[in-house]
């Protein structure tokens, strides 16, 4: 019986293939993107020092326990971290979109991030 590679395990090798060809500077940091089940999370890294500058996901105090895993949730997630980095003072940022395919979710939150002006 031949077994289906497990999608998790598969996602962790397109990212870490992905990760050795991008990352993030004091400029220009990587927006991380990470979503599970539930909830869906965004990071601005700078891995030359390994510091996260900013984050926001759909476990902050502005979202109810309600309906955090969904496109509208998404979207608001990346307004907020275009809204975080802003007032950080960066304007231009790497995508990282973690291994996930760009659809739904992942996609709502990037065009979300660059309407409310981040560059990528």
């Amino acid at each position: 019986m031949i077994t289906k590679p497990d999608k998790n395990v598969t996602r962790k090798q397109r990212h870490t293939r992905v990760r050795g060809k991008i990352s993030g500077t004091q400029v220009r940091p990587r927006l991380n993107v990470y979503r599970s089940n539930k909830h869906i999370y965004a990071q601005l890294i700078d891995d030359n020092s390994e510091v996260t500058v900013a984050s926001a996901s759909t476990k902050d105090k502005e979202f109810s326990a309600e309906g955090t895993a969904n496109i509208e949730s998404a979207k608001k997630v990346g307004e907020m971290i275009a809204k975080r980095a802003e007032d950080k003072g960066y304007k231009s940022v790497v995508f990282d979109r973690g291994g996930y395919l760009y659809h739904g979710r992942v996609k709502a939150l990037a065009d979300a991030a660059r309407e409310a002006g981040l560059e990528f």
